[in-house]
């Protein structure tokens, strides 16, 4: 296990101190919104959930927002960035470490019974047994680092998110303040749509929808619309009927509101055949001259590829 004296010098200098050029070379600066406020800066990717980036970490970790505005456990954002985020130091460059196993138990038993709650269990991929124990091998644990005076600076205030005050869990469309430790509430891209952008992006599908319901429960916020019409599809087979599109972030980006057509650009997810909204998504409000204008488009771009063959 990290001794006392190592873990402080480990978390609290020693990424700090270290030359540019090895810093460059093995770790990065944390960027994930939620992991800033941990005793470490430094983290390297692929973390211990397989992502490649920060950028495909963060959308996966924003998912436990709600969860950790419910205060189930004062270790589960601690555990989650150990997970998301780990602790990048110089003495451990090759692999990083990884949360005690008794962290990741603690987290999941003041926070599996409110997920339960809601049809959701403690996901597989942070399993408990998988970890090792402090006193078996080198992990990190709240317990083994020394804070400073002052707030916990990993405690999650549930003040901030209060699911319970709500029927959806964590939040509803309307709730949306529960962006982390710093507050922030949630800003959707403005993503303008014009042919340039759209080629750009490459969207897999373009639907003409009724927006049904719009749910941020559990750990996967969802949409549930009526496609009434198909105008692109790449990987899924797109019915006209009832679908569900799932979202990337607890932000809801882009916005969609019950009750409107809108015309929706996304991407799919060819191995579940989900149909994705994330940051780049366009919804706008359907009307037909941008249906017309999109139909164009297709058309146009389709040409284009056919002449390079």
């Amino acid at each position: 296990m990290l001794s006392l004296g190592l873990a402080v010098s480990l978390l609290a200098v020693s990424c700090a101190l270290w030359p540019a050029a090895v810093r460059a070379a093995s770790c990065e600066t944390v960027r994930i919104p939620l992991c800033r406020s941990m005793p470490w800066n430094m983290t390297k990717m692929p973390n211990h959930l397989h992502h490649s980036t920060q950028d495909n970490a963060v959308l996966a970790i924003e998912q436990f927002e709600g969860l950790l505005g419910t205060g189930c456990s004062p270790d589960l954002l601690f555990f989650l960035c150990a997970m998301y985020a780990p602790i990048c130091t110089i003495d451990f460059q090759h692999e990083p470490i990884k949360p005690c196993k008794a962290v990741c138990e603690r987290a999941k038993l003041g926070c599996e019974p409110v997920m339960k709650r809601y049809n959701h269990s403690w996901p597989d991929n942070l399993a408990c047994s998988e970890l090792p124990l402090y006193d078996r091998g080198v992990c990190i644990s709240p317990e083994a680092i020394v804070k400073a005076d002052g707030p916990d600076p990993y405690h999650q205030d549930p003040a901030r998110c209060n699911p319970e005050s709500s029927p959806d869990f964590p939040m509803d469309s309307n709730n949306l303040h529960c962006r982390g430790p710093d507050g922030d509430r949630c800003r959707c891209k403005s993503v303008r749509m014009n042919m340039r952008t759209y080629e750009k992006n490459n969207y897999n599908y373009v639907i003409r929808a009724r927006v049904k319901e719009v749910r941020n429960r559990g750990l996967e916020p969802t949409a549930v619309v009526d496609v009434k019409e198909v105008i692109k599809s790449s990987l899924v087979n797109i019915p006209k009927m009832t679908l569900t599109l799932y979202y990337s972030s607890s932000c809801l980006c882009p916005k969609l509101t019950p009750g409107e057509d809108y015309i929706i650009m996304g991407y799919e997810d060819g191995e579940t055949s989900k149909l994705l909204l994330i940051d780049r998504s366009i919804a706008q409000k359907w009307k037909d001259r941008i249906g017309r204008k999109v139909k164009r488009w297709n058309q146009m771009l389709h040409k284009k590829i056919q002449g390079r063959h």
